[in-house]
C-alpha cells in the first residue's frame, strides 16, 4: 500500500522549528511548490512519511495546530514519546522530529483530511476540552472561533504541569480578542505558587465538580481530544451531566467502545444465522455475510465503521480517514461511496469502512 500511494505525498521544506515545552516541540512547513499547499478545516491532520529503522517508511498522523487561515503553511505541534524504560525503543516518529529534523530539512506529507473538525454550520456554545498534546486541534479551532465567530467558547486544557503546558500564550492570547471566550487550565502536578499566579485554574484531575462549575445548563457542541485514559473518564462525566452523545466530538485512536466503561467489556459475538437478502424496500442494508446479520442502514452515521460501531460492531481500524487501511474489508456485493478519497485505491471487491457510506444495500464479508 505504501509504494502505490506514494505518488500522493508531496516535499515540504521545515521552515522553523520552535519548542512549546519540555516534551513538546511545533515545525512549520512550506511546500516546495506553492501549488502544493492545499486548504484545511480546523481540526484535520497530515499524514506523513517516517523513514523506520529497516530502511523503508511508515505513515504517521499529525493535527495541524495552526490556523485555517494561515495560507500557505501548516503547522503541526509534536510531543516527544521517549521510551518508558530501556528495553522499549523511543517513539520512532516523535523522536525523528526532535532529534533529527531541524530547520531547512525536507518531509514528505499528503494533504489535510479527517472528519474531526469544527462545524462552522453551528451557531451553539462551544467546549474544547484538551488533555496533554491533545491540544493541538482545539487551538486549531480556538483560532477560527476566536476571529470568525462571536459563539461562546469555553476551552479547557488538562495537563501533568507548567513545564508540559504548550501553547498556553496562543490560547491566551486568543481568548482575549473578544468577549464571551473562558480559559480554564488543571494541572495534575501543579507545583506550589501555580494557582496562586493563575499558571493553572485547578489541580489533580479534571472532575464533574469543576466542569460543572465552569459550564452553565446549555447544550454545547463539545470537541475533545487527548489520550485515551483522559477521554474515557471526561466522556463518562459528559454525558453523567447529561450531555447528548452526539453533541461529543471527539478524536483518537481507538474504538469508540473506549469511551465508556461498558465498552470495556468483550462484546458477545451475535448467534450466527443465515444471512437475510438485501432488499430496497426501506432503503439499503448493510449484510454481515460471516455473522448472518442485516442492518438497515440509518442514513445519518458518519461512516459504515460509524454505523458498525453504534451497533456494538467492532471492525479492526485505527486512523479513520483512509490512510491506514486497517479497517479494509471484503465488499462481497454492492456499492459504497467515498466521502474521503483513500490514501490508495482500493482494488474490486474490497472497501474501507471508515471513509465510505452505502449507495446500495450492501454485503461485507465480515
Amino acid at each position: 500500500m505504501l509504494d502505490a500511494a506514494a505518488s500522493r505525498f508531496r516535499p515540504f521544506e521545515v521552515v522553523s522549528k520552535v519548542r512549546e515545552s519540555t516534551t513538546i516541540t511545533s515545525f512549520r512547513l512550506a511546500p516546495l511548490e506553492r501549488q502544493h499547499w492545499r486548504p484545511f478545516e480546523a481540526g484535520q491532520f497530515l499524514t506523513m512519511r517516517v523513514p523506520d529503522r529497516k530502511g523503508g517508511h511508515v505513515l504517521r498522523n499529525y493535527t495541524v495546530s495552526s490556523s485555517p487561515r494561515e495560507e500557505g503553511t501548516y503547522r503541526i505541534t509534536v510531543k516527544r514519546e521517549a521510551a518508558p524504560s530501556q528495553d522499549v525503543p523511543d517513539g520512532l516518529s516523535s523522536c525523528w522530529l526532535h532529534d533529527e529534523i531541524e530547520p531547512g530539512a525536507v518531509v514528505e506529507i499528503d494533504p489535510p483530511r479527517g472528519a474531526f473538525k469544527l462545524d462552522s454550520a453551528s451557531s451553539g456554545p462551544v467546549v474544547l476540552l484538551s488533555g496533554g498534546v491533545g491540544l493541538t486541534p482545539t487551538v486549531s479551532m480556538l483560532n477560527v472561533l476566536a476571529r470568525e465567530s462571536d459563539r461562546p467558547v469555553w476551552f479547557i486544557h488538562a495537563c501533568d504541569s507548567a513545564a508540559v503546558h504548550a501553547l498556553r500564550e496562543e490560547v491566551e492570547q486568543l481568548a482575549a480578542q473578544r468577549s464571551g471566550i473562558a480559559v480554564h487550565f488543571c494541572y495534575r502536578f501543579a507545583e506550589t505558587g501555580d494557582l496562586a499566579v493563575a499558571r493553572c485554574h485547578s489541580t489533580g484531575f479534571l472532575t464533574r465538580t469543576t466542569l460543572q462549575s465552569l459550564l452553565p445548563l446549555d447544550d454545547y457542541d463539545i470537541y475533545m481530544c487527548g489520550p485515551p485514559p483522559f477521554m474515557r473518564a471526561i466522556y463518562g462525566i459528559l454525558t453523567g451531566l447529561g450531555v447528548r452523545k452526539e453533541r461529543i466530538a471527539y478524536e483518537f485512536f481507538g474504538p469508540a467502545s473506549l469511551l465508556s466503561e461498558a465498552g470495556q467489556l468483550t462484546a458477545r459475538p451475535a448467534m450466527a444465522r443465515a444471512a437475510e437478502p438485501a432488499t430496497e424496500g426501506d432503503g439499503p442494508r448493510i449484510v454481515l455475510q460471516k455473522s448472518g446479520r442485516s442492518l438497515a442502514w440509518d442514513g445519518t452515521s458518519e461512516s459504515i465503521l460509524a454505523f458498525l460501531e453504534a451497533r456494538g460492531i467492532e471492525p479492526e481500524f485505527s486512523c479513520r480517514a483512509g490512510v491506514c487501511g486497517t479497517c479494509e474489508q471484503g465488499l462481497v456485493s454492492g456499492e459504497v461511496d467515498y466521502f474521503e478519497e483513500p490514501l490508495d485505491a482500493m482494488p474490486d471487491g474490497r472497501v474501507l469502512l471508515c471513509c465510505t457510506r452505502p449507495k446500495s444495500s450492501i454485503v461485507l464479508d465480515l
